[in-house]
């Protein structure tokens, strides 16, 4: 009798964890992104080179993911709140929601009094403010630092860009409990990787007449190509996978 009302209660578990990976493979993923041009969608992509990373993001999720990349080129956090990008954003959130943040870029502009924000002051407690707002939602907010530049000196070594942005935001995540991606550590040794030469190809490195959409040529160490926009989505997506995060559940292209 008890060997009897083990195999039921065993068959009952079984039967119950199917049906909770099956639930759980019928739900809906959203993820809001907010940040700068690094991230943000491109105008014209049949015609321009130019790629957010988050804009060749869905790819590597399954079909219960759902990215909603409001990046906008320019913005830090704060003319991403003052010209309004923010307040679409929050009353968007629903509970279950995810809010990936990047910053840091545009808040560095020193001659900019409408994106400037200091470092240990201002750009820390607006990005407190993001993720208090979002958690008030429902929503789970998720924090990266920038992506590195392409920015070697003569001797071959790349230099840092972003000073203690990257700090605050790893700072920031740990005193209010936010998982974190160090995309700048990471993007750092992408550039390495490939090298002074070739990491050009990461970004729009074009000679005049070379491409169509830049008749006058393009040197720009910011902003990426389809491969580095690529290449920067991987690295997200493989730490995904090393942080056993719960979004590398939806993940249909592994590394």
């Amino acid at each position: 009798m008890k060997l009897h009302h083990l195999i039921i209660v065993s068959i009952l578990i079984l039967c119950s964890c199917k049906s909770g990976d099956s639930m759980k493979k019928s739900d809906k993923i959203t993820i809001f992104t907010i940040g700068d041009s690094t991230m943000a969608n491109k105008v014209d992509p049949d015609k321009n080179p130019e790629r957010g990373w988050v804009q060749v993001l869905p790819q590597f999720f399954n079909d219960h993911v759902i990215i909603k990349n409001h990046a906008v080129n320019g913005r830090s956090t704060k003319s991403f709140r003052t010209l309004g990008h923010w307040q679409k954003v929050v009353d968007s959130l629903k509970p279950g929601n995810y809010l990936f943040i990047q910053f840091g870029h545009n808040d560095a502009k020193e001659t900019d009094s409408a994106r400037y924000t200091n470092p240990q002051t201002s750009y820390r407690h607006n990005l407190m403010n993001y993720i208090t707002e979002a958690r008030s939602k429902g929503a789970i907010p998720i924090m990266f630092s920038s992506i590195a530049r392409r920015k070697f000196n003569e001797q071959g070594v790349l230099l840092d860009s972003h000073g203690n942005y990257t700090l605050i935001a790893r700072l920031v995540a740990r005193e209010m409990n936010v998982p974190f991606f160090d995309m700048q550590y990471l993007t750092e040794n992408l550039e390495m990787i490939y090298g002074v030469e070739n990491s050009k190809k990461l970004h729009l490195h074009y000679l005049p007449g070379e491409h169509p959409y830049y008749p006058k040529g393009i040197d720009d160490n910011t902003h990426l190509s389809v491969l580095g926009a690529t290449e920067v989505a991987k690295l997200f997506v493989k730490e995904l996978e090393i942080q056993k995060h719960p979004l590398s559940y939806y993940l249909q292209i592994k590394n």
